[in-house]
């Protein structure tokens, strides 16, 4: 039975505390080292040369890292408040007359309360609009009003719009560059603040539309996007000491897919395929992969990692991750019991 949020939980011990601040919680692991604001800073340097980008938030600029634009370009920065239906309407506007606006906020806002409005305004028309959203899946512990568990799903059905989940710092970067040189309609799930950089000692580049492989291996294939790409490397090294190999194939592009990619690495024999997501497992990257498996009769061993179909709780981050199945541990003890 599913406890009532009025009721008590069973007290954590010692060891399973955590203290970390439920708001805006790094998500680095312990060593790894970190970029700040690898958005706003990308952004900021494209617009050197590039007096079409403009920047839109909606009351947000600090806490998706468009301040550090609005500082180096505030001619070029608009503070719509909150009113994101506004601001999406405002972004379409000036993609009208020629303009390449990144409009900011949290991800649950442009999903839940301004859908019909990019849809209606921004993708129907195909206009060039680049919509950057922080506190994607559960990246905080404000509860369900700021946890955005469900915006892939939501988008995945709007025609003409492209999504990207990036990894790490590298990739939001990488992602920045390529978004503000496509033509047409992109929404990035964005980690914000001082976010890991895991990505560089892989040799990695970010392209638009395709998956990487980072490791290979022969007993599970990790199928990833966004921070559940570095978590899935961190368990593949971890699992290294049972002897078991894994591969990981980061998946930066939800739409459009590459199943290509995808189809390859699949169909290499004898692997349990595992998808994780920071994400509810309902319409997001894991069913889009299966989907892709199934309708090319590619049917190996097949599992999900990602965010229960759920309001989720509130609290300090790796305690929820770790509740939710997506912590490194977590993700480490479900590919045991799988092979076991």
């Amino acid at each position: 039975m599913r406890l009532s949020k009025f009721e008590p939980r069973k007290p954590l011990t010692a060891g399973e505390r955590k203290t970390t601040s439920a708001m805006i919680a790094s998500i680095a692991p312990d060593g790894v080292p970190t970029r700040t604001a690898p958005f706003g800073n990308t952004l900021a340097r494209l617009a050197n040369t590039r007096p079409d980008i403009v920047g839109l938030t909606a009351d947000l600029a600090k806490y998706t890292d468009l301040h550090v634009f609005a500082q180096a370009h505030p001619d070029r920065f608009h503070q719509m408040g909150m009113a994101e239906q506004v601001m999406i309407s405002a972004a379409a506007g000036l993609a009208r007359e020629g303009f390449t606006p990144f409009a900011t906020t949290y991800a649950v806002f442009a999903s839940r309360r301004a859908y019909d409005f990019i849809c209606m305004a921004i993708a129907e028309e195909n206009l060039n609009v680049k919509i950057v959203c922080a506190l994607p899946g559960l990246t905080t512990g404000y509860g369900p009003s700021h946890q955005a568990t469900e915006d892939v799903a939501i988008f995945r059905g709007m025609p003409n719009l492209t999504i990207i989940d990036p990894c790490d710092a590298l990739d939001i970067e990488q992602a920045t560059e390529a978004m503000a040189d496509h033509k047409g309609p992109v929404y990035m799930r964005l980690l914000r603040g001082k976010v890991p950089a895991v990505l560089d000692e892989y040799d990695y580049r970010f392209e638009l539309g395709k998956a990487t492989v980072l490791r290979e291996g022969a007993d599970v294939l990790f199928i990833s996007s966004g921070l559940m790409t570095m978590r899935t490397l961190e368990a593949a090294k971890a699992l290294e000491a049972d002897r078991i190999g894994c591969a990981v194939l980061h998946v930066p592009t939800i739409k459009p897919l590459d199943t290509a990619s995808i189809l390859a690495a699949a169909r290499k024999p004898g692997r349990l395929v595992v998808v994780a997501e920071n994400h509810t497992v309902i319409g997001g990257l894991g069913e889009a992969v299966a989907a892709v498996l199934l309708n090319e009769g590619v049917t190996p061993a097949y599992r999900q990692i990602g965010l229960p179909d759920a309001f989720l709780d509130a609290g300090a981050l790796p305690t929820l991750h770790d509740r939710y199945g997506i912590s490194t541990s977590a993700v480490v003890r479900r590919v045991k019991a799988w092979l076991s």
